[in-house]
């Protein structure tokens, strides 16, 4: 049987987070329900293993869950907020040694935006979009480094080697990086 994936309307995981951030857990079941497709496949790409993944995914809703009341939409939508946990909790796994980003080159294209973990909203779609142009205007080197390091979790020392520079410089750069894009998103 073909299982077929529900759009989620817009404004329920914001309506969907406050309800966790109040302890209601068959909310939280319904907002993992909704994102965990999402947020694995995040997760996947860091943590090199399916196994590492799971292990990352369930300590990413662990956070969710402890932190919802944390949350606010006036800052980012629940996605990204999760997805930014997702990512901390698949990093965190591999720097405590489970499991290391493999060193084999990635190939960097247009479409990267859209493989990361596909925006479902307009906004999202937007905001994808803009920072797609954003990393673009970077260069290739400096747009590689940024999303081997928030997007693939490679440390400083695997971009030193990869781009052969010494590890401040990348450091350097990806701060230089980093601030070039917030501005071109506006300052978000």
């Amino acid at each position: 049987m073909i299982e077929t994936v529900r759009e989620t309307p817009p404004g329920e995981l914001d309506t969907l987070m406050s309800a966790v951030a109040h302890g209601d857990e068959a909310a939280f079941r319904r907002l993992y329900e909704q994102t965990s497709r999402k947020l694995f496949a995040v997760i996947r790409r860091i943590a090199g293993s399916e196994a590492a993944a799971e292990e990352a995914l369930q300590e990413a809703f662990l956070r969710i869950w402890n932190h919802a009341d944390r949350f606010d939409p006036a800052l980012a939508s629940p996605v990204t907020w999760m997805t930014t946990i997702a990512r901390h909790a698949a990093i965190d796994a591999i720097r405590r040694g489970a499991e290391r980003v493999s060193a084999a080159a990635v190939v960097i294209d247009e479409e990267m935006a859209e493989r990361l973990a596909g925006p479902s909203t307009m906004t999202d779609s937007l905001a994808g979009r803009q920072l797609q142009r954003c990393l673009e205007a970077l260069g290739e080197d400096r747009k590689g480094m940024v999303v081997l390091a928030y997007c693939q979790g490679w440390s400083r020392e695997e971009l030193s080697r990869r781009y052969d520079k010494p590890v401040a410089t990348v450091k350097t750069l990806l701060r230089r990086s980093l601030i070039a894009l917030k501005e071109c998103l506006g300052g978000r």
